[in-house]
């Protein structure tokens, strides 16, 4: 056999993954540096790729002259909130959807699937009026209960990949023991499926995090802003606040690195078992 795998080869892809790798993080590197500046040093010119003058005035300032520390809040009780109910109604419609047979099935799955091809702005307007009529217009609940419609068709879809894999001869053997269907999908299904319900439930709560359109509209109190809402106050028509903007960036990155790090193993698992059937 010929071997393909020569040291050029070697170098050649190691050194494309290296710049590749350069270009994703480069963004994040300059963010982090960039909060760190004084707001002299931002603009400066040589352009600075080390602060010079490390300082933490930035964060400071983001939190004693906003309401940051709220907006903060108010993004994690609406993105955890949210993806935990649609995690758990897109649970239940996609075991439905892989165990029982109807005539609607093939139907119900197509209509989820269609809900992913229409841009929110479409439906901004009815969705407005609604909102109004309900008196959800400037409250967390409300743009949570959004959210959670906005992320039950795909993580429905997710889901029923993960359930397909699962033996349907579990539920059955559970069920002779004596399970109702239910507790058989509590207490046997479900602990099976735990990288696959993790794997969702961060795939809407970073949906849910960094949503600006639908925040924008719905929230008008600036306490009450979501963390993407409030990033998007620091650009004016005649000023962007780079200082602010870039230690409120560091802080937005911080929470899903954390969730992502935590829960990798359950992620990659859950990805992988989900990609295949059989």
């Amino acid at each position: 056999m010929i071997n393909r795998d020569t040291p050029l080869l070697r170098a050649v892809r190691f050194g494309g993954l290296g710049i590749w790798l350069l270009i994703t993080i480069f963004p994040l590197y300059w963010i982090l540096v960039s909060s760190l500046k004084a707001p002299s040093d931002i603009a400066a010119y040589p352009v600075q790729y080390l602060p010079l003058r490390p300082t933490l005035e930035n964060y400071a300032s983001l939190f004693s002259q906003s309401d940051f520390g709220q907006n903060m809040l108010s993004s994690l009780i609406v993105a955890t909130s949210a993806g935990l109910v649609a995690t758990v109604i897109a649970t239940l419609s996609a075991y439905v959807l892989s165990r029982f047979r109807f005539r609607a099935r093939g139907l119900v799955v197509l209509a989820f699937l269609v809900t992913q091809m229409i841009p929110a702005f479409i439906a901004l307007g009815p969705l407005y009026q609604m909102m109004v009529a309900l008196d959800l217009v400037d409250n967390r609940g409300g743009l949570a209960l959004v959210y959670v419609a906005m992320c039950i068709p795909f993580s429905a879809i997710m889901l029923k990949g993960f359930f397909d894999n699962v033996p349907e001869e579990l539920d059955e053997a559970a069920m002779i023991d004596g399970c109702s269907r239910l507790t058989a999908l509590i207490r046997i299904i479900l602990p099976v499926m735990l990288p696959g319900l993790a794997a969702t439930f961060i795939f809407n709560f970073v949906n849910c995090w960094n949503e600006l359109f639908l925040s924008v509209t719905l929230i008008n109190s600036s306490d009450k802003r979501t963390i993407p809402t409030a990033l998007n106050g620091f650009i004016t028509s005649f000023n962007i606040e780079w200082g602010p903007l870039s230690a409120a960036a560091v802080l937005t990155v911080i929470p899903t690195m954390v969730l992502f790090g935590i829960a990798s193993k359950w992620i990659v698992a859950g990805l992988t078992a989900g990609a295949t059937k059989g």
